[in-house]
This record gives C-alpha cells, sequence and structure tokens, in this order.
C-alpha cells in the first residue's frame, strides 16, 4: 500500500490486536442479517467490524428482498483486498438500498468470521463470490446480477466472468479503484517480486496480494485474450490520488464500446479521495448509480472531499 493507506491500516490493525479478546459477533441464519450501522469512512467502519466481523452493511443481504421493474437486478457488492463487507461497504449499500435496490455482501477469501477477508488466492475468492451470487439469484428470483467492486473486488469477478459461467449471470461490473492490471505499489510489490523469500513470506499472509503485483502469471492470464467480454457493460470509476493501484492508470480497462473508464478529478478537480476512500466518496457514489441506472444519471455535485484521515 501507499504510505497513507498502510498508515491506515495499521490503525485498525492495532485496534483490533486490542480488542480481540472482546470477541466477535457472527451473523445469524434468518432471513434478514443483522446489519451495523452507516459509517462515514472506511476507518470508522473497520473499527466499528473488529468486533463484529460477520456483520452486514447496512442496507444489505434482506433475502426477502425482490428486484422491481426500475431495478431488476440485485446487486452483489465484492471486497477489495483484506477488507471484509461491513469495512468496505458500510455506507454505500444504504445508499443503494435507498434507492430502491436488493443489495447484496459477503465475506470471502479469508477465515470464516476473521476481520481480513480477500487474501486467498483470487481464483477462489471468485469461486466463492460466484456461490454467493448464485445464491443472490436463487433467492431473489432476478435473470442476472449486477456487481459493484472496489479493488481486488473490482478485478476479480472478471475470473468468474471468464472461467466460471458469470457471463450469463453479469449484467454491469463496476469497478471502484480496481486493480485490473495490477500494481507496482510505487516499485515496493514489484521488488518484493524479484526477492523470492520476500514474495513466499507475502503469499502465506496474502496470496492475492502476490496475484495483484503488476505482470502476475495470474494477471496475464485473466487479461489474456481482451480485458471484457460482449454483454457486460463496465464501468471503471478511477481517482488520480490511488495510492494503492500504481499508478493510477493500471486500474483502467482496454477501450470497447461496453467499457466506461471514469477519472473523479475529470468531474471535480478537487475531489482528492484515495484508494480506501473511494467507495464513501459521494462523487464516486454518484457514478455508481449513474452507471447502474444510465437512464436516470445526475450529474455529480463538486465538493471538496478531503482524503481520509489527511
Amino acid at each position: 500500500m501507499g504510505v497513507r493507506a498502510f498508515g491506515r491500516r495499521l490503525v485498525v490493525f492495532a485496534v483490533a490486536l486490542g480488542a480481540a479478546a472482546l470477541g466477535t459477533g457472527t451473523a445469524g441464519a434468518a432471513v434478514q442479517e443483522p446489519t451495523g450501522p452507516v459509517q462515514p469512512n472506511i476507518i470508522s467502519a473497520a473499527i466499528y467490524s473488529v468486533v463484529q466481523p460477520t456483520i452486514a452493511p447496512p442496507g444489505a443481504n434482506d433475502w426477502n428482498c425482490k428486484p422491481t421493474v426500475d431495478h431488476p437486478y440485485p446487486v452483489l457488492l465484492s471486497n477489495g483486498t483484506t477488507a471484509n463487507a461491513y469495512e468496505n461497504w458500510a455506507n454505500l449499500s444504504q445508499v443503494l438500498a435507498d434507492e430502491g435496490y436488493c443489495v447484496f455482501a459477503g465475506n470471502f477469501g479469508g477465515s470464516p468470521g476473521s476481520f481480513l477477508q480477500t487474501v486467498g488466492p483470487v481464483a477462489g475468492t471468485a469461486a466463492q463470490l460466484a456461490q454467493f451470487g448464485d445464491e443472490v439469484l436463487a433467492a431473489t428470483g432476478a435473470a442476472k446480477l449486477d456487481i459493484v467492486g472496489h479493488s481486488q473486488g473490482g478485478m476479480n469477478p472478471r475470473y468468474w466472468i471468464k472461467y466460471l459461467g458469470g457471463a450469463a449471470k453479469i449484467d454491469k461490473l463496476i469497478g471502484l479503484s480496481p486493480s485490473n492490471h495490477g500494481t507496482s505499489l510505487y516499485g515496493l510489490l514489484s521488488t518484493v517480486q524479484a526477492i523470492p523469500p520476500a514474495r513466499d513470506l507475502v503469499g502465506v499472509a496474502c496470496a492475492a496480494c502476490n496475484e495483484q503485483s503488476t505482470g502476475s502469471a495470474f494477471l496475464a492470464d485473466l487479461n489474456a485474450g481482451g480485458d471484457t467480454v460482449p454483454g457486460i457493460a463496465y464501468t471503471v470509476i478511477q481517482t488520480k490520488f490511488d495510492d494503492v493501484v500504481t499508478p493510477y492508470t493500471n486500474a483502467f480497462l482496454k477501450s470497447a464500446p461496453n467499457v466506461e473508464n471514469i477519472v473523479l478529478q475529470d468531474i471535480c478537480a478537487q475531489d482528492f479521495t484515495d484508494h480506501l476512500g473511494i467507495p464513501y466518496d459521494p462523487i464516486a457514489q454518484r457514478e455508481v448509480l449513474n452507471a447502474l441506472d444510465p437512464a436516470h444519471a445526475r450529474t455529480p455535485k463538486c465538493v471538496f472531499v478531503p482524503p481520509v484521515l489527511s
């Protein structure tokens, strides 16, 4: 991660260590899963989820929800590396629910009940996400899903699409700072890959980190033959201040009729949101809503958005 992003994660990890003795909550098997409150940023959401890492984000996982004519496809939220569902989506999930969407989110690619999720091999995480997506389709009766993903969560559904039958089940894929073409992490991750003992050590804790390194065998295979497939609308929403996916342009998908790459600063030069902050950024959230329902798109309001913990 970039220096600022790494510092924020350290804050969260420190709180996690201090709170570990308090135990963790578990989501019930009820039709409406327990949800946490709306949070203003990812740091407050992460701290809240330390002792309740399996709690669903607000507005999500109502298994009685039925899509409407206006919003016929449920929205599946896909987490970024190390993030649990509540941490990642404790704001946008409620925004989507308030707009009338059926919203679903889960934890994949980590130990069950763990605060840290989405760290295992990307293929495994994508397979778990695909299975969850099938459960959403069965419960809602919808023909397809729309996916909104952050960071790795905007990239790994493409594995589902390419290898796990997702092309027939996904209508839109919207990525917030997705790691579509990996990251050098300002050269740090690339350096780690060149030192086998360091690379292997990182892989023990976070196999997905190595796989998201620029030029990795995983990404070479994923992107071989083209970034996208016909029939799915792809949107990438990215910030020039991304301090995790570096260079920030690595988030973008190759140009195609069904691809739209959006830079937040082209909409609002005063938006200074970074990688961790983008799911909570109101301009990015407006662009998510626009991508989900382009017939009712609205121009975002350009307001000063300070970075999280600047």
